[in-house]
C-alpha cells in the first residue's frame, strides 16, 4: 500500500509539471521526515552524490561537445563523409548517419550530436530535394546514437547507479550502436531509391576527398584518443574526458574556429546542462534512499519475481513500462527513477546488468524521438525551423527500428555482450 501511495504521489507531482529534480527531492525529504529519520542525512546524501570522481566525466564530456559544437566541427565531418559516399543512392542520408556516429564517439550526448550535424545536414539535404519530414526524422534518430555509441553520458550514470564497470558498458554499446547506424543507413538508401526525388550528386574528385578528409582528421583523432585511452586502460572515463576537453579547445583554436566569446558560450551551455543533470541526480539520490528505507524496490522486485517467473515475460513487462513512461519523462529522469527500482530484480531473474544497461539505453533512445517530450524532436524542430508534426512524421519509422533492435537484443544478447566480455 505504501509503495502505491508513494509512486502515485511522484506521478501526481510530475503531472503537475513540478521539475523532476524537485519532485523527487521534495518527496524524498518528506518520506525521510515521516520515517522518521534525522534530516541531516539529506545533505550527507547530496554531498555523497556530487563527491564522485566518475561523475566528473559528465561535465567534461559536455564541455568538450559544446566546444566542438561552437567550433563547427560537424561541418568538417559531414563534408568529409559526403565526399566519399555522397554519390550513392541516398548518399546524403548515409553521410548524415555516419557523421552522427563519428560525432557520437566524441560527445556522448544525443542533443549535441543532433544539433551539431543537424545545422549542416538539414539545409544541405533539403536543398538537394530530400523530403523534409524524412530529413528531420533522420537527424532526430541519428542524434540518438550519441547516447549509445561510447562514450555515453547515460551509460556513465547507469554505471554509477548500479556500480557496474563503465568501460565494459562502453564496450557493450559498440555492437548495438553500429547495428542501429547500419539499419538507419540501409533504410536511407531504400527510401532514396523508392522516392527518387533527390538530386544526383557527382562523385567527388580525389583532391576534394583528400582536402575534406584532412580537415576532419583532428576530430576523428580526438575520438580515437578518448575511446582508445579508456579501452587500453591508460585513463578512466573522467580523465579521458578532461583530456578531450583540453584537446578540443586546442583543435578548434588551431583551426581558427573558436573565439573567446564562443568558448564562453560553450562553457555557459555546458554549465546549464550540467546543473540540470546534477540536480536531477541529487533529487533522485535522496528519493532512492528514502524508498529503499521503505523497501519499495525490494517489494516491487519480490512482486515481479513472485508473479513473473519467466525472464522473457519480465523483460516484456519492463519494456512496456519504460515505453509508457518514455511518453512523459525525458531520458535521464527515466534512468534515475526506474533503475533503482528494477535493478534488484535483475539478479533474481538471472539477467546480466551490463546487457540490461544497453537494453535500457536503446529504449531511452526511442523515448528521445517519441512525443510529447522527446527531446531530440524539439532540438531538430528548433534547428530545422520546422513544425513538430513534420519531425514526428519523419521520426516514427526510426522509432520502430529502435524497438525492433531492443527485441533483437533479447534474442541475440551477443550483439552487446560479445564485444563487452571479449576484452
Amino acid at each position: 500500500m505504501a509503495s502505491l501511495i508513494i509512486i502515485s504521489a511522484l506521478l501526481f507531482l510530475l503531472l503537475m509539471r513540478v521539475p523532476v529534480a524537485f519532485a523527487m527531492g521534495a518527496l524524498g525529504v518528506f518520506l525521510l521526515w515521516v520515517f522518521p529519520l534525522p534530516l541531516n542525512a539529506v545533505p550527507q546524501r547530496l554531498y555523497g552524490t556530487m563527491d564522485s570522481f566518475e561523475l566528473l566525466a559528465v561535465p567534461m564530456f559536455l564541455l568538450m561537445s559544446n566546444v566542438l559544437l561552437k567550433g563547427n566541427v560537424g561541418k568538417d565531418l559531414f563534408a568529409a563523409v559526403q565526399s566519399w559516399v555522397g554519390h550513392w543512392p541516398g548518399g546524403l542520408g548515409v553521410a548524415t548517419i555516419l557523421s552522427c556516429g563519428m560525432f557520437s564517439a566524441v560527445s556522448g550526448s544525443s542533443v549535441a550530436t543532433a544539433a551539431t550535424i543537424g545545422t549542416v545536414a538539414i539545409p544541405e539535404m533539403t536543398k538537394r530535394g530530400y523530403d523534409r519530414p524524412f530529413v528531420l526524422g533522420l537527424l532526430a534518430a541519428g542524434g540518438t546514437l550519441g547516447i549509445l555509441i561510447p562514450p555515453s553520458i547515460p551509460l556513465i550514470i547507469y554505471g554509477i547507479i548500479t556500480e557496474t564497470s563503465i568501460p565494459t558498458l562502453f564496450l557493450a554499446g559498440i555492437g548495438p550502436g553500429l547495428f542501429l547506424a547500419t539499419v538507419f543507413i540501409i533504410y536511407s538508401i531504400f527510401y532514396a531509391r523508392i522516392k527518387g526525388k533527390q538530386d544526383h550528386i557527382e562523385k567527388a574528385s580525389w583532391g576534394t576527398r583528400r582536402k575534406t578528409t584532412l580537415m576532419a582528421i583532428p576530430t576523428v583523432g580526438l575520438a580515437v584518443c578518448i575511446i582508445g585511452s579508456i579501452y587500453m586502460g591508460i585513463a578512466t572515463p573522467s580523465e579521458s574526458a578532461g583530456v578531450g576537453f583540453v584537446l578540443s579547445i586546442i583543435i578548434t583554436f588551431a583551426m581558427g574556429r573558436m573565439t573567446w566569446h564562443k568558448l564562453k558560450d560553450a562553457v555557459y551551455e555546458a554549465m546549464k546542462t550540467t546543473t540540470m543533470i546534477f540536480l536531477i541526480i541529487a533529487g533522485a539520490k535522496v528519493f532512492s534512499y528514502a524508498i529503499t528505507l521503505y523497501r519499495i524496490p525490494q517489494n516491487i522486485s519480490e512482486l515481479l519475481t513472485t508473479n513473473i517467473s519467466d525472464p522473457t515475460i519480465f523483460m516484456l513487462a519492463v519494456g512496456g513500462v519504460l515505453l509508457l513512461i518514455g511518453f512523459f519523462l525525458e531520458s535521464l529522469s527515466m534512468l534515475l527513477i526506474m533503475v533503482p527500482v528494477l535493478f534488484p530484480a535483475l539478479t533474481m531473474m538471472g539477467i546480466d546488468p551490463i546487457w540490461f544497461g544497453i537494453f535500457f539505453v536503446v529504449l531511452i533512445e526511442t523515448a528521445l524521438i517519441t512525443p510529447p517530450v522527446g527531446l531530440n524532436l524539439f532540438i531538430i524542430q528548433a534547428v530545422g525551423k520546422a513544425r513538430l508534426e513534420e519531425v514526428v512524421k519523419g521520426a516514427w519509422p526510426f522509432a520502430l527500428m529502435m524497438l525492433g533492435t531492443a527485441i533483437l537484443l533479447w534474442f541475440w544478447q551477443s550483439l552487446a555482450l560479445g564485444i563487452a566480455y571479449s576484452f
